[in-house]
């Protein structure tokens, strides 16, 4: 073995320049340069003397080698035999540049060469699994032994290369299992963040008296009108569109057991990342409050108790494999610890998380349900940590809001309140919990509470304008609202609250309602500041008013206006009865006046009942799908009595168009804007415009005004969409 190598640039004495010299496993070429002072002397040291010292040097190295090898002081055939399959660069030994290739800081120079495929395909199944087995025991045996010896000599010897020693220690740091609690860092807004409604997909017309937390209600079906038939009656039933949560709940639409996932194409108009918009009234300078709760937002949870901290590895392992969405393996790794750690929170709560993805891959309701008894089941296992608790809790609430279940989430929440009562976010949960089933008079109450602990709460401040914006407080509603969006809070950045501010200022008469329309349409909540439905289907033609051609609906229109007597006397007919039909409107529309509705179909679906009273009217309808086969429209009379104003409204959706028809039309008095267009109606004619533009209306005549209504599907949706679609 060769531990010498060597150039010599001295005079050298007796040796010729150039000549080989032969040590025992060496050759070392001497080169030699022939040289000095002017005189032909040498200042200093004299080469002679240098080289002396120079040779005695490496002679004794040599010897030690030497000496090493002849009395076998170290086996070099064993450790050369097995240092050789780490040979990176092909030079017969390992070393630096070898220790690179191992570390991973250097590609391997020489690839490594294919087995022979005779050598395959004499070794059976059997002996190839063994033997690889074998092989890789070895392996990484050899890994570890050399790793060592490489730590050792990299960080002993003041020659080693700095840079193999700084690589190395970040490449080792990659290897290393993340902390369980990184894991869960995406959770930490779910924590400390007051969950946001989503875009409600009920709104009737203004949609101020109801509230609706999105995606509620959207199981996995593909048969919605059975679920819709067998809803249990303990939940509330609710229709809504698809939408993304914003800050905490991520809750989904759903029927009863299973239900149809709304169209790729339907897709509630989202707000964007605004965090260079300047919002309007809003303070420039952060306050320390803010900066306090902020430095709370950022704090990690802590999952782990005491004895799970013993068994992280495993937890890490079974984590990583769900968040790398193996799914069934990671329910399978985490079944097993629950087994084998009953008393396990955060095992437990991985069980519950996998069983809630495997849900979503497999569309189960089934899984889902199991999913929310396993998030019930951490809560009552001993020393959970209470971030666990409240993850647990709230995903459980979520889950079964997802599945209808409204009072089962409201129990839920309402736990989780009494756990944690200085938790405001929890509160704001609740009060959501509340309106979810149409009890705005308990969420008004824990809104106040809210507002009494934390005054400047934006997500308590907009749902509370919003409650009482339902109670026709138009002006007390405003405030709320209006600093509920200037906060900026999580959750407040909802199309809803734009929605129901800006028709708030206009029933006050005040022109900046046009300006909040603005910023919603900024920031993605509207199509337009004149179209402000919530629940559209993106690339729909989009304009006030349609002809009959346009609409592709020719036969429906002409139908109409060719039956329109009959239709007219039906419905004179229904009038004329002492005990009415017509239903007064209830969505609060009305700034003044009588107005109201005898319906026929609702949702697609018929009222057999109404029906008995003008049946040549609804036989008539029966061969237009497009119309009674529409779930998101009504098919009804209207009636509206002189002195009434209709305020200026939006429908809830692009995805219907409306018809008017004409029945008993004053000659002077009434009239219909929709968006920057008047209109009068006539006598056996149809008027068509799409009512998610603002539309208004006025009755200033001396008699009343009778007309049929129609909703159609807006031509362009297909067939699948018109299937599909949650009604509304």
């Amino acid at each position: 073995m060769c531990l010498v190598s060597f150039a010599v640039v001295f005079d050298v004495g007796g040796l010729r320049g150039g000549e080989r010299i032969n040590y025992p496993g060496c050759s070392v070429r001497r080169k030699t340069k022939h040289g000095g002072s002017k005189n032909g002397k040498k200042e200093g040291l004299s080469g002679s003397s240098f080289f002396t010292w120079f040779m005695v040097i490496a002679l004794l190295g040599v010897w030690t080698s030497v000496a090493v090898v002849w009395f076998e002081l170290v086996d070099y055939e064993e450790v050369l035999g097995k240092l050789g399959i780490y040979d990176a660069d092909g030079d017969g030994d390992f070393d630096v540049e070898d220790a690179k290739v191992l570390l991973g800081l250097k590609e391997r120079s020489v690839p490594a060469q294919p087995a022979s495929p005779e050598s395959e395909e004499n070794v059976q199944p059997a002996e190839t699994s063994y033997v690889e087995s074998e092989h890789k025991t070895a392996d990484i045996e050899l890994e570890e032994e050399i790793q060592s010896v490489l730590h050792e000599a990299l960080h002993s010897h003041p020659d080693a290369d700095p840079m193999v020693e700084d690589v190395g220690a970040v490449e080792s740091e990659s290897y290393e299992i993340p902390a369980l609690d990184d894991y869960v860092a995406d959770l930490e807004e779910t924590v400390s963040n007051p969950d946001t409604p989503g875009n409600s997909e009920t709104m009737p017309e203004d949609a101020v008296e109801h509230y609706t937390e999105d995606r509620v209600h959207e199981v996995y079906s593909e048969d919605q009108e059975k679920q819709t038939e067998t809803q249990d009656t303990e939940e509330i039933n609710e229709d809504f569109d698809v939408a993304k949560d914003l800050s905490g709940i991520e809750s989904k639409q759903t029927e009863d057991d299973m239900a149809i996932e709304p169209e790729e194409s339907e897709k509630p108009v989202k707000a964007g990342d605004y965090s260079d918009d300047v919002q309007v009234g809003e303070s420039e300078k952060e306050t320390e409050q803010d900066k306090t709760e902020k430095a709370k937002k950022k704090k990690k949870p802590k999952l782990l108790n005491k004895f799970d901290k013993t068994i992280k590895a495993e937890l890490d392992a079974a984590e990583k494999l769900r968040k790398k969405g193996k799914v069934e393996e990671a329910l399978r790794a985490f079944e097993a610890l629950v087994n084998q750690y009953p008393q396990s929170p955060r095992a437990r709560y991985g069980k519950a998380q996998s069983e809630d993805d495997l849900a979503e891959k497999m569309r189960s309701n089934e899984m889902l349900q199991q999913a929310i008894n396993t998030y019930d089941e951490v809560v009552s296992l001993p020393n959970v940590p209470s971030d666990l608790i409240k993850l647990s809790l709230k995903r459980e609430a979520d889950r079964q809001q997802f599945l209808g279940r409204m009072r089962g989430s409201l129990v839920t929440l309402q736990k989780l309140v009494q756990l944690f009562p200085s938790e405001t976010s929890f509160k704001n949960d609740l009060g959501v919990g509340y309106l979810l089933i149409g009890d705005n008079s308990n969420a008004k109450k824990v809104y106040e509470e809210v507002l009494s602990l934390a005054p400047n709460d934006g997500f308590a401040k907009v749902h509370y304008g919003f409650i009482l914006k339902a109670e026709n407080k138009i002006a007390e509603s405003i405030p709320y609202l209006q600093e509920g969006l200037e906060s900026g809070d999580p959750g407040t950045d909802d199309g809803r609250f734009y929605f129901h501010l800006g028709d708030a200022l206009q029933r006050m008469g005040d022109k900046e309602a046009y300006k909040w329309y603005e910023l919603g349409y900024q920031r993605g909540h509207f199509a337009s500041v004149w179209q402000r439905s919530l629940y559209n289907v993106k690339g729909l033609k989009a304009q006030p008013w349609w002809t009959a051609r346009e609409t592709g609906y020719t036969e429906l229109v002409k139908s109409l206006e060719k039956n329109w007597k009959l239709i007219r006397d039906e419905g004179l007919a229904v009038m004329d009865k002492k005990r009415s039909l017509f239903l007064p409107e209830d969505e609060n529309l009305r700034e003044k006046g009588d107005w109201s509705q005898f319906t026929l179909w609702q949702q697609g679906r018929k009222n057999e009942n109404a029906c008995k009273s003008v049946p040549k009217t609804c036989a008539l309808l029966e061969r237009f799908p497009e119309a009674t086969g529409c779930r998101r429209g009504q098919i009804k009379y209207s009636i509206m009595h002189p002195g009434t104003h209709v305020w200026p409204h939006t429908g809830p959706t692009n995805c219907r168009l409306r018809m008017h028809l004409g029945l008993v039309i004053p000659k002077e008095g009434c009239r219909i804007r929709c968006a920057q267009e008047n209109r009068d109606w006539e006598e056996g004619k149809v008027l068509i415009f799409d009512d998610s533009f603002e539309h208004e209306v006025w009755q200033d005549a001396e008699s009343y005004r009778l007309i049929f209504i129609v909703d159609v599907w807006h031509p362009e949706l297909t067939a699948q969409q018109r299937r599909t679609l949650p009604a509304i």
